[in-house]
């Protein structure tokens, strides 16, 4: 792996590459693994049971997916720094509000805010925006994102621990509500100056590409030279085919970011302990999504897709032969090699399936997918908990899932090899 083309990239666009890591990074106060944290203040707070607190996580994700298609299909609509600054502000009013809750239902809508702004589209805005305007340097670009969520899961849970200890959970999000505000937000829109000069020679390639591809002229570039439209997508079979394995990752890493704290009283390990080596998940991440942004640059994301699932199934499997404390190490790395590998050619695979024009449009759908699997995944292991199973146990179910899926997106990636 070499460093240069990263250097370069950075040297040539500084500041949009910059905005992609904040936002990337700003996303994670809404997403599972930080929310998972003061998750278990929340349950003893409002004396809840893993199967309700799972079942508020549930509902929340689920409205916060069902509104997606139309909060994301505005990114294709708007200017970006208008469609970024509503989003951020969306966030600072989530962050606030989960703090007001007194009532356990009335978490479902702090629940549904935080997952729309965190999770949905600050990741949305993130990913599109590095996928819509790099073409050779796609994977490069959205593996340097994926160092934004890598760096949040790497410090922000440790910090959370201690913040709840030090102020409760409450307090600790009212913080985060106004480090969004007063650092988040004035910060992304300097990196955004002059953002509307990209545009316009963004378009004007689209445009020509678009026209060279009708004529029947060869087009350099990885992306799909004519853009489908969202309803084209939906009735794409392939599309079937790739969802279960492209939402794999979220749902094994939400389910698992979610019952940590759990798995870590059932192992007789401490909190800070595992919170703790979470560096160590975001380091293999980095490292991995810096090797497979080269790789797609030089080969593509459809021919590494098939194989993301395997360092997956591989932790969880770890989980449930070893009880040893050390087994967190070798599960936290191949945790942080399957997410790095998912993220990074995930972000780049509908660019090069379905174009780029309405990248937006079939981004928030299959975001929508991606977060209602999500919101499967803390439920579908709060149930078995509940129902007498160890977590190291029930994980295996996950692990047949991931192999199931990993089977599909063999047969969904030969399907567009073929044309």
């Amino acid at each position: 792996m070499s460093f240069v083309p990263y250097w370069r990239l950075l040297n040539q666009h500084p500041r949009f590459v910059g905005f992609g890591l904040l936002i990337a990074f700003a996303s994670s106060f809404g997403q599972t693994y930080f929310i998972g944290v003061f998750g278990y203040a929340m349950q003893q707070d409002l004396a809840m049971s893993h199967t309700q607190w799972g079942s508020i996580y549930m509902l929340g994700t689920l409205a916060s997916a069902f509104l997606l298609p139309i909060t994301g299909k505005w990114i294709d609509q708007q200017p970006l720094p208008r469609y970024t600054l509503g989003v951020i502000v969306f966030l600072v009013l989530a962050c606030w509000a989960i703090t007001q809750m007194q009532v356990i239902w009335w978490l479902v809508a702090g629940i549904f805010m935080l997952r729309q702004a965190g999770q949905g589209l600050m990741s949305h805005v993130a990913y599109t925006a590095m996928g819509r305007y790099f073409d050779s340097d796609r994977g490069k670009a959205t593996s340097l994102v994926a160092m934004g969520f890598a760096t949040g899961e790497a410090l922000l849970p440790m910090l959370a621990v201690y913040a709840i200890a030090l102020w409760g959970w409450r307090t600790s999000y009212q913080l985060v509500a106004v480090f969004v505000l007063l650092l988040v937000l004035p910060l992304a829109m300097w990196l955004l100056r002059g953002h509307q000069q990209r545009h316009a020679v963004y378009e004007s390639a689209l445009l020509a590409k678009e026209q060279a591809a009708l004529a029947g002229d060869q087009v350099d570039s990885k992306a799909a030279a004519i853009s489908s439209r969202r309803r084209d997508v939906l009735k794409d079979y392939r599309f079937y085919l790739l969802v279960p394995g492209l939402a794999a990752t979220s749902v094994v890493s939400t389910a698992m970011f979610f019952h940590h704290l759990n798995l870590a009283d059932e192992k007789g390990w401490s909190h800070a302990f595992l919170t703790g080596n979470y560096v160590l998940y975001s380091l293999f991440v980095v490292l991995t999504a810096m090797i497979t942004g080269q790789l797609i640059d030089r080969f593509s994301a459809r021919q590494i897709m098939p194989y993301t699932l395997l360092p997956l199934a591989s932790a969880l499997s770890l989980l449930f032969m070893v009880q040893a404390h050390w087994v967190v190490w070798p599960y936290l790395i191949l945790l942080g090699i399957g997410s790095g590998l998912a993220q990074t050619t995930q972000a780049a695979l509908w660019a090069e399936c379905y174009g780029v024009r309405y990248l937006g449009a079939i981004k928030s759908l299959f975001w929508t997918l991606v977060v209602f699997a999500s919101a499967l995944g803390p439920v579908w292991l709060g149930r078995l908990v509940d129902q007498g199973w160890l977590l190291q146990e029930a994980v295996m179910t996950m692990v047949v899932y991931l192999i199931l899926a990993s089977i599909l997106l063999v047969i969904g990636i030969k399907g567009f090899k073929a044309t």
